[in-house]
């Protein structure tokens, strides 16, 4: 008997971008009596893999909400160790990859001013090697969906325009990145957490039990299969449904 050939899992025009809510690096190591500092360097660990398969399958853009405006309210040892592991990511991953690695852009979203200084300098020399790419990978660091809202509204009233939905777009931290087709959470939490509330408007949501440490290949392909399941009408009807009875 022939052994079935495993199904290839590819993204076309209707799923270019997705964005992701880490969540559960806390629990994983809650779960392993490890403290929470190893389940954030678990989390970053995965990233690279993870953004590995996007490329692979088709996605052209992925937005990695890591750290959030409410995140500082943490204990401060712990939102310590999680700056240094975002500098030592950022420095020893992406500066490395970005130098060898033509067909990756990476850019920084979210107030990159509150950030420490040394971690701000680094995203910002990143951002400087900007180049033309197929593969775009978002972190949002420091960011807060309400708080872009507002700083865009604030950035149209400086300039003098109106205060309109296209001005606004264009002055978000994801202006030069399509809305999320596909926005996924693990953790199990039925929640958005500020994350991408303007963009996220019409985005389909997958909310996973998977802990973000866990998340891989499999998941990844389950939450594509299940994205083109659903019927994306964006408040229209199916042309079925738009025939007269």
């Amino acid at each position: 008997m022939l052994k079935k050939q495993k199904e290839i899992i590819k993204a076309d025009e209707r799923l270019r971008s997705v964005a992701i809510i880490m969540d559960g690096n806390g629990r994983w190591a809650k779960k392993r009596l490890l403290p929470r500092t190893k389940g954030h360097e678990k989390g970053a660990a995965i990233i690279e893999d993870v953004l590995s398969v996007f490329k692979e399958i088709g996605v052209h853009y992925v937005t990695l909400y890591a750290f959030s405006t409410e995140n500082w309210k943490r204990p401060k040892e712990e939102v310590d160790a999680i700056m240094k592991l975002a500098y030592k990511y950022v420095d020893k991953v992406y500066m490395d990859r970005l130098k060898g690695e033509k067909s990756l852009a990476v850019r920084f979203i979210g107030d990159k001013n509150g950030l420490p200084e040394k971690l701000r300098e680094k995203c910002i020399e990143i951002e400087n090697m900007e180049k033309d790419s197929e593969f775009v990978c978002n972190i949002a660091l420091n960011y807060g969906g309400r708080a872009e809202i507002t700083n865009a509204a604030n950035e149209l009233v400086k300039k003098g325009l109106p205060i309109t939905e296209e001005n606004l777009s264009r002055e978000m931290y994801t202006k030069d990145t399509p809305d999320p087709d596909l926005i996924i959470r693990t953790g199990g939490d039925f929640r958005i957490s500020n994350f991408l509330i303007w963009q996220g408007a019409y985005s389909e949501y997958m909310i996973l039990d998977t802990l973000w440490p866990d998340f891989g290949r499999e998941d990844i392909e389950k939450c594509v299969k299940d994205f083109y399941k659903r019927k994306r009408r964006f408040g229209g009807l199916d042309k079925e449904d738009e025939s007269p009875k």
